[in-house]
């Protein structure tokens, strides 16, 4: 098909819109940022697009939660919009606040109806806003965003990035279906505690996918990581053709040229 185009959808609060545009423009792909209410306006738009983007931020101030305000938004007024969007075999990709989103939306697994989701993002172990590099390892499986992607290097900024799961089977689950696809691990690929795992997630998890590969949310910026200078050490690690975070959004756009 011809190239694909992104969908950028931002909120109150969102400020890493156009840092996910800077990459499709990066990477040959037209993409238009929208805000919320005019989705809600008309949802129907959603046909004209084959790839979604929840950026990052602080979406609603996180005023009672991150992501949680417009993750409410989404259910009650674009719940059918997005279900068929996701259902077409298009993709969906949730940064940061995307990722809480995304989770607490039920766009990557189930929400209960009495208790909510059954995994979330909460306050880091750390107790405070996390801004630092940290390494990734990538286990792509059937996920698109993320094929031939091993290991890279990515900044977070958050404060509510420890992913947990209701119960200890849920995440054995994950694992066992394919969904944790990106976890955190130092310069040699090996697991750790603080600050490897900068927030304390459950078996370190960064970063999940829906049953189908096709939705992807990590708290990791991969927008942040775009061009070669961004990393704070190219000056001695030389200077790489581009940034870590640059393949994530070559392989959604080549995702619909295969």
């Amino acid at each position: 098909m011809a190239t694909p185009h992104a969908l950028i959808l931002r909120a109150p609060g969102t400020n890493c819109d156009h840092e996910v545009q800077t990459a499709f423009e990066m990477v040959g792909a037209p993409s238009t940022r929208l805000h919320l209410n005019a989705l809600r306006e008309n949802p129907k738009a959603l046909r004209d697009y084959q790839i979604l983007v929840l950026p990052g931020g602080f979406s609603y101030g996180d005023d009672v939660g991150a992501g949680k305000i417009q993750a409410l938004y989404l259910q009650h007024f674009l719940s059918d919009a997005m279900r068929k969007f996701r259902d077409q075999e298009k993709l969906i990709l949730g940064i940061c606040n995307g990722f809480q989103v995304m989770l607490k939306a039920g766009l990557l697994m189930p929400v209960d109806e009495e208790d909510g989701p059954i995994a979330t993002l909460t306050n880091n172990d750390s107790g405070r806003y996390e801004d630092r590099w940290i390494h990734l390892r990538a286990t792509p499986g059937k996920c698109p965003f993320l094929k031939g992607v091993e290991q890279v290097h990515l900044p977070v900024g958050h404060g509510e990035g420890r992913f947990v799961c209701r119960k200890e089977w849920i995440a054995k689950g994950l694992e066992q279906s394919g969904q944790v696809v990106l976890r955190y691990v130092d310069e040699h690929g090996t697991r750790g505690g603080y600050p490897i795992n900068p927030n304390g997630a459950q078996d370190d998890i960064a970063g999940i996918c829906d049953t189908t590969g096709r939705a992807l949310g990590l708290m990791p910026h991969p927008d942040r990581h775009l061009f070669p200078t961004q990393h704070p050490q190219w000056t001695r690690r030389g200077l790489k053709s581009e940034g870590d975070g640059l393949a994530i959004f070559r392989n959604a756009v080549e995702f619909f040229k295969e």
